[in-house]
């Protein structure tokens, strides 16, 4: 077997990881996620050598189409969102085999029977065993109609059963809110074991992400500075370029809150939050991201309005274009009232955090597209040297998830010269710098960890209840509040007055990464 030296692919996965033979059944392949994420993710593993021999693709969707269309198509697809370019021959000629298309609605019983039957025929040809994984890669209103269908049609195999595994990708959003993601807790909990369930959220799969953990808990320099007595407050920030891409009708229904907050940003929340686990696995390191959650103040009704803060984009211009508002955007309402930006001021009452602001920011067409955690040390006591002292910024830590994957440490150091001069500088590290390799895709890393039966870096029920328990009445509150006077911030800038405001209340301002 190749080593991850020998094979830049396999950057980012374990070389002793081999997902054992199994039939992956993706609901909904005809969808964009299917052709820009899925199958190119499933190739790249192949093409690490990091699924086995036998494994099998297998496409469900409504659409009418033959074992060689899709294959067709998913090439082509390949071919274009593959982040290794052009497609290998060889290898495409290899894994193209593995590809099969079953025609169905999702509530069609009969559609279930040809899927089993089909999946029987998998097992003879390619010995996957009986081995299943069910990606709902669907809008959430078919996830409990298709395990229902999958556990009528005697797909699903119970969690206790050692010959062989079911499991289920879900892709969110995982409900709306708090209510009807406990009901489709229910509806799949009535049919599948939540040891069987992988709530995904690609933003776990980064490299980026997963290096917080590292960073925190790999080294014994900053953790002990990790708390309220060292830091004065953490921002964290999702921001995109990209208005809507088209998605208005799923837009409108969601907002940059449900879209953002409750599930990337607050992932991220956790990990810069959680305390140490008792071990690196799924268990232990969702037990203590859970508690970040159930520690966090909440919002009394008559202080939202202070501690969140709501947008939405109007016209624009950025990199010399004009950028239409978010009203005139396809099946978008005249008079929306969806925001397409969302800020909070977050607490946490524990021992570690207990006085220190979390800062929080999603937005659409904003300035830049970035993504990043920002630590802000609190200052010194005594400027020992002076005005040029007084005049550096406090020590700040910044972990980049995206695009430029990295860290960087801002402290102060004397400039050359015979006067002691403080200015800022920065110790940065880059991942492409220092690896010099692209890191595995996030869905590369977050299927073959579903494949292996490894859920630490998937969201477990309680996690995604306390979330929703959190958001909702902030989202229930704006819903009765007057409305916001929309648009009220330009395309190609960094968001609504009122957002900062939100910081310089405290006496504190946004960082412009």
């Amino acid at each position: 077997m190749n080593t991850s030296t020998e094979n830049p692919l396999r950057a980012g996965l374990d070389d002793e990881r081999l997902a054992p033979a199994s039939a992956i059944v993706i609901f909904g392949a005809s969808g964009d996620l299917t052709r820009r994420k899925l199958v190119p993710a499933l190739y790249h593993l192949q093409l690490a050598r990091m699924l086995a021999p036998g494994s099998a693709i297998v496409g469900f969707a409504r659409k009418e189409s033959s074992h060689d269309e899709f294959r067709k198509e998913q090439r082509e697809a390949t071919a274009q969102f593959s982040r290794s370019k052009p497609v290998d021959a060889e290898a495409w000629a290899s894994f193209e085999p593995s590809l099969s298309y079953v025609h169905g609605t999702f509530d069609e019983p009969a559609a279930y029977a040809r899927l089993r039957e089909h999946l029987e025929s998998v097992d003879a040809t390619f010995g996957t065993r009986g081995n299943r994984l069910f990606y709902f890669a669907t809008p959430p209103e078919f996830f409990s109609v298709i395990a229902k269908q999958l556990k009528a049609a005697g797909l699903i195999a119970e969690a206790s059963d050692r010959g062989r595994f079911t499991r289920v990708i879900v892709e969110k959003p995982f409900g709306t809110n708090l209510e009807s993601s406990r009901a489709l807790d229910r509806a799949l909990h009535e049919v599948i074991d939540e040891s069987q369930i992988y709530r995904i959220d690609h933003y776990l799969g980064k490299e980026a992400v997963q290096n917080v953990l590292a960073f925190r808990f790999g080294n014994a320099i900053f953790e002990p500075l990790w708390r309220r007595e060292y830091i004065d407050h953490v921002q964290i920030t999702v921001a995109e370029e990209i208005g809507i891409e088209g998605r208005g009708k799923f837009y409108e229904g969601a907002g940059a809150t449900r879209d953002i907050i409750q599930n990337h940003l607050f992932q991220l929340l956790m990990l810069v939050a959680m305390e140490p686990p008792s071990a690196f696995d799924a268990d232990a390191v969702r037990d203590e991201k859970v508690k970040v959650l159930r520690a966090l103040r909440p919002m009394h009704r008559d202080r939202i309005a202070e501690l969140t803060a709501r947008g939405q984009y109007g016209r624009g211009t950025l990199g010399g274009g004009l950028l239409p508002a978010y009203r005139e955007e396809k099946d978008v309402h005249p008079d929306s009232r969806t925001e397409t930006y969302a800020a909070m001021r977050v607490e946490i009452e524990n021992w570690r955090w207990q006085g220190v602001p979390f800062y929080v920011r999603t937005g659409k067409r904003l300035t830049r597209r970035v993504s990043e955690i920002a630590v802000r040390f609190r200052g010194i006591p005594v400027a020992l040297f002076g005005r040029s002292q007084a005049e550096t910024a406090p020590n700040e830590l910044v972990l980049r998830i995206q695009p430029d994957e990295g860290i960087t440490l801002r402290f102060a150091a004397k400039q050359p010269g015979s006067h002691m001069l403080l200015r800022d500088v920065n110790m940065d590290f880059r991942y492409g710098a220092t690896w010099g390799r692209t890191s595995a895709d996030a869905y590369e890393r977050l299927i073959l960890d579903a494949l292996l039966g490894d859920a630490t870096l998937f969201a477990r029920d309680d996690e995604v209840d306390e979330a929703w328990r959190y958001v909702s009445p902030i989202i229930d509150a704006w819903n009765e509040m007057p409305a916001p006077s929309f648009p009220n911030y330009a395309a190609g800038t960094w968001g609504p007055a009122s957002a900062e405001a939100l910081v310089e209340r405290d006496g504190r301002r946004w960082r412009r990464p």
